[in-house]
């Protein structure tokens, strides 16, 4: 994992004073980080059968569309209000330092199929568990949570409490 945490760099102060941003622009740009960081994310899924990878906006979408094509899956991108063209669902929801809300297209998912939700970075849990809701009320089943890296002071795990939820680094 230290292969992936040094190039993972703390921004303090950001987006808000008090807030320590983990950013993982220095990740994407090393390919080779990339392919690894890639590779221990499939392996966290196993053989388990995934049927879409749904990926939060927009640190979510880097390794989402990634996955999707490990999985043979499609792929579902959930984004802030206002940027999908089709009718959506929108989902409110608290973060850490504010209120937003997530939206999923209506015809994104079929009831029954298998869904990896993938984001960035787990911290207070707000913005999965808004994404896990959209997810469900089309009928999709949770098999994991995936995350590059979690902030677990936050306790953002304790609102994903009923669902698998594997993270490759932790804070």
């Amino acid at each position: 994992m230290e292969q992936i945490e040094k190039y993972i760099r703390n921004i303090e102060d950001f987006p808000k004073p008090g807030i320590q941003f983990k950013d993982i622009t220095p990740l994407l740009a090393n390919r080779e980080a990339t392919e690894h960081c890639l590779n221990l994310l499939v392996a966290m899924v196993g053989e388990q059968k995934i049927d879409k990878v749904v990926a939060i906006e927009s640190r979510g979408f880097f390794f989402g569309i990634l996955l999707a094509q490990k999985f043979n899956a499609g792929f579902i991108p959930i984004r802030k209000p206002g940027k999908l063209p089709f009718h959506t669902l929108k989902e409110p929801y608290e973060l850490e330092y504010g209120m937003d809300a997530l939206e999923i297209h209506e015809d994104a998912i079929k009831k029954g199929e298998r869904v990896l939700l993938h984001d960035d970075v787990l911290a207070t849990g707000g913005t999965a568990r808004a994404a896990c809701n959209l997810v469900e009320k089309l009928g999709g089943e949770i098999v994991q949570f995936n995350f590059l890296l979690e902030i677990e002071f936050l306790k953002g795990n304790l609102k994903l409490q009923d669902y698998a939820i594997r993270s490759l680094l932790k804070y």
